[in-house]
C-alpha cells in the first residue's frame, strides 16, 4: 500500500453503487482487502438504516454505516444501529413552523431510521408505501426526535430551495441536499451534523486522523466530508458543484471508480466482472 490508509469512507448512491444499484464482484474484492488490511470501512450515506438491508449483503455485511447523512450510525456485521444524534422534537417543530410560515407550499417527511411519517401533502411514490411508512397530521410529524427532516417543493430545484432555507433555518439545523434534478428535495440534520462530524467522530474514536482517510462521494451532501478527509476523490459522474472543489478524481460508479482507486492504494489485483458490457 502506498502511503498511510487507515480508513475508507464512501459513499453509496451513485458512488459505490452503479445507476442498477448493484456492487460488482470487483468492487467487493477490493472492499473485502480493505477488511482483511485492518483499515476501517465506512460507508457514509443519506439513507436511513431502513435502505440498508439492500447493501448490506451485497458487501458481505462489512463495515459500519453512517446512515441520515451522519445522523445515525449502524453496524453492517450486526445490522444494529450504534449510535445517533437526532434532532429534537423542539427543534423540529420550530423548523417547520418557520419555513412553513415562510413558504406553504411546502410539504414535510420525517426519517426517524426504522421508520418514515410524512404529511398528507407530502408526495410518496406508490412503490414506498411500505408496512414502515405512514401517513400523520403536521402536529404528529413533530412529536418525537428524528433522524432526518425531509423539506420538498413542487417546483423549485434543490439547489435555489437550499439558499432560502439555509437562510430561514440554518441556526437550528444543517441543511443540504443530493437531489440533481426534479423537485426540490432538501434534507435537514441537528445542528452540527453533517457526513463529516459523523466521521470526524467515529475517526476520533478509533485514533484515526484526517490525512489517514481515503473518502468517495459524488454529491453536494458529500462535500463536507471530502473537505475534511485527507485523501478526497470526486466520481467522474459527480454533481458540479463536487468535481468544482474536489480534484482527486475516481471513474464513475458505473466504471467501477472506487475499486479502480482502492486496487491502486492497496495494490491488489482486480477481480473480473462476469456481467457483459460492464
Amino acid at each position: 500500500m502506498t502511503g498511510r490508509v487507515r480508513a475508507v469512507a464512501c459513499d453509496l448512491d451513485g458512488t459505490l453503487l452503479r445507476s442498477d444499484l448493484s456492487i460488482s464482484p470487483r468492487t467487493r474484492a477490493a472492499l473485502a482487502a480493505v477488511e482483511e488490511r485492518g483499515i476501517l470501512l465506512v460507508f457514509v450515506t443519506g439513507r436511513p438504516p431502513r435502505w440498508i438491508w439492500p447493501v448490506a449483503a451485497q458487501v458481505d455485511h462489512r463495515g459500519l454505516v453512517i446512515c441520515a447523512n451522519g445522523a445515525l450510525l449502524y453496524d453492517l456485521h450486526t445490522e444494529q444501529v450504534v449510535g445517533g444524534d437526532l434532532i429534537s422534537p423542539e427543534v423540529l417543530a420550530a423548523t417547520v413552523d418557520r419555513l412553513r410560515a415562510a413558504d406553504p407550499g411546502l410539504a414535510f417527511a420525517i426519517e426517524y431510521g426504522a421508520q418514515f411519517a410524512h404529511e398528507a401533502a407530502y408526495p410518496v411514490a406508490v412503490e414506498h408505501r411500505r408496512a414502515d411508512v405512514r401517513t400523520v397530521s403536521p402536529s404528529e410529524l413533530v412529536e418525537h426526535a428524528a433522524a432526518k427532516l425531509l423539506v420538498r417543493h413542487p417546483v423549485r430545484a434543490s439547489a435555489d430551495l437550499l439558499v432560502q432555507v439555509a437562510e430561514l433555518v440554518g441556526d437550528l439545523v444543517e441543511v443540504t441536499h443530493s437531489t440533481p434534478i426534479g423537485p426540490g428535495l432538501l434534507e435537514v440534520s441537528a445542528a452540527g451534523v453533517s457526513k463529516a462530524s459523523a466521521l470526524a467522530r467515529l475517526c476520533a474514536e478509533h485514533g484515526i486522523a484526517a490525512a489517514d482517510v481515503v473518502a468517495f462521494g459524488d454529491m453536494p451532501n458529500d462535500l463536507p466530508m471530502l473537505a475534511w478527509a485527507g485523501r478526497p476523490y470526486a466520481m467522474a459522474n459527480a454533481h458540479p458543484d463536487v468535481l468544482a472543489r474536489i480534484s482527486g478524481r475516481a471513474p464513475s460508479n458505473d466504471a467501477d471508480g472506487v475499486a479502480t482507486v482502492l486496487e491502486e492504494l492497496l495494490a491488489v489485483h482486480a477481480e473480473p466482472d462476469p456481467l457483459p458490457g460492464r
